[in-house]
């Protein structure tokens, strides 16, 4: 067998196995391990074994389970609902202002605990309710929530950015730095987009009444105490990071410690709380490392057949794409898998064929590290599509089971599309300017 015919093989094989409905890491871990054992007998075993083993001589590995924990414990703690509560009075008088507000909460709520589904958890179920008493549209709210919710894969501590540059072997720092503007700037974007929609049309986002708003200014400058806590586990995280205080490790157990640190200077704190955080927290975990070792082992396999080196010959030299030609390829291949598959399974799926060919691809950035780095952006960017676009969509499912009973399924494939679209518009601008992506991670390096 040809090393085309032999990656078709275990990508066709991979993609049948998954719609049987099997585990995406089973399905991946079964093909590689298979494969190595047709093509190399019982010795070649040890090809997937020691990539795989790589990885648990990697420190960063440690983040991991320490920020999802984090992640939990602030949702658990209350502190969403009290900063909600704070945007809601100092918003309450622009119009759409409680939308706008809600996108700010999301992007606190993203820096905090990097995972979307925390976002969504607290948007769908505190922000949703308030807006729909105040007779916002249905609709552009549902689509708010879940476009704001999206931001937590971008913004750091992003968890979709540790896995990928576990995955790539890059520095988990410069990916964080390389999503802070996008990340900013599409947040911008969805903010924009409200007020101009509350703008031309005043019935969709109604300004919250003088009743709900009137209290002394004391009182609202003593609601803002809501967004110290979460400014400084911030700073304390990742504000420490980028001056060169602490490493990413130290980092991360410095958020852990000062969310758990928040919970009981709120007075929340409980060891029943505490046992369903580290339930949740060692299922999540689990599960990634999982995904990152049936990742590494089927790359190895596939690595070691010459397959991307095939294919990158046909790319280049036989259909004579340009190099930018074949990333935008690879966001199209992106668009089209997210809408049947989570971000996760994506990346562990063509991670072993991507990114050794985006690494060597000439595409004047500098050099193929930096070309992962603009790509891990890229990449985590599309992910976000993938969260929201049908059929699939994971944070369609979810908005569904959490919102409202008013909020139905049509509403909530309706509500997506201008985010969508602005998303795709971010994706553009960080591939025709990727100074976007660059600038900040090269400012902080030197």
């Amino acid at each position: 067998m040809s090393p085309e015919l032999i990656a078709l093989t275990m990508f066709g094989t991979t993609m049948l196995l998954l719609l049987t409905g099997q585990r995406v890491f089973g399905a991946i871990g079964c093909v590689g391990a298979g494969m190595v054992l047709l093509l190399y007998g019982t010795g070649g075993i040890e090809i997937p074994f020691s990539a795989a083993f790589k990885l648990f001589n990697w420190f960063p590995m440690l983040t991991l389970p320490l920020f999802i924990y984090m992640g939990y414990v602030l949702s658990e703690a209350g502190i969403a609902e009290d900063l909600y509560k704070m945007l809601h009075v100092w918003f309450g008088r622009v119009r759409g202002g409680l939308a706008v507000g809600t996108i700010f909460l999301m992007v606190i709520i993203s820096a905090m605990n990097g995972l979307s589904v925390a976002g969504m958890a607290i948007g769908a179920t505190i922000a949703l309710p308030e807006m729909l008493r105040r007779g916002y549209d249905k609709v552009l709210i549902t689509g708010v929530v879940q476009g704001g919710s999206s931001l937590g894969i971008l913004v750091p501590p992003s968890i979709v950015m540790v896995l990928y540059g576990m995955i790539a072997r890059q520095p988990v720092s410069q990916l964080w730095l390389a999503g802070v503007i996008p990340g900013l700037m599409m947040a911008a974007m969805f903010v924009i987009y409200v007020l101009i929609r509350a703008k031309v049309n005043p019935s969709l986002a109604p300004v919250v009444s003088d009743e709900e708003l009137n209290m002394p200014f004391s009182e609202k400058l003593a609601l803002l105490r809501a967004g110290i806590i979460p400014f400084l586990i911030f700073f304390a995280m990742t504000g420490l990071f980028i001056m060169g205080v602490t490493s990413l490790v130290e980092s991360s157990a410095v958020g852990a410690t000062a969310a758990t640190l928040a919970a009981i200077f709120k007075g929340r704190f409980s060891w029943s709380m505490m046992h369903e955080i580290a339930r949740k927290t060692l299922g999540v975990s689990s599960m990634f490392l999982w995904l990152i070792l049936a990742a590494l082992a089927f790359g190895a396999v596939f690595d070691g057949i010459g397959a991307v080196r095939a294919i990158e010959n046909l790319f280049i030299n036989r259909w004579e794409l340009s190099p930018w030609q074949v990333i935008i390829m690879m966001q199209i291949s992106f668009v089209v898998m997210g809408m049947f598959l989570d971000d996760t399974a994506m990346l562990v799926i063509v991670a072993p064929l991507y990114i050794p060919l985006v690494k060597t691809l000439d595409l004047g950035l500098g050099n193929g590290n930096t070309n992962l780095i603009w790509f891990g952006v890229l990449y985590t960017m599309t992910c976000q599509i993938a969260y929201i676009t049908p059929p699939f969509g994971y944070n369609l499912f979810l908005m569904r089971s959490m919102a409202p009973k008013e909020i139905t399924l049509p509403d909530i494939y309706r509500s997506i599309w201008p985010f969508v679209l602005m998303m795709t518009f971010s994706i553009a601008l960080v591939m025709l300017f990727p100074q976007i992506a660059l600038w900040l991670p090269e400012a902080v390096r030197n």
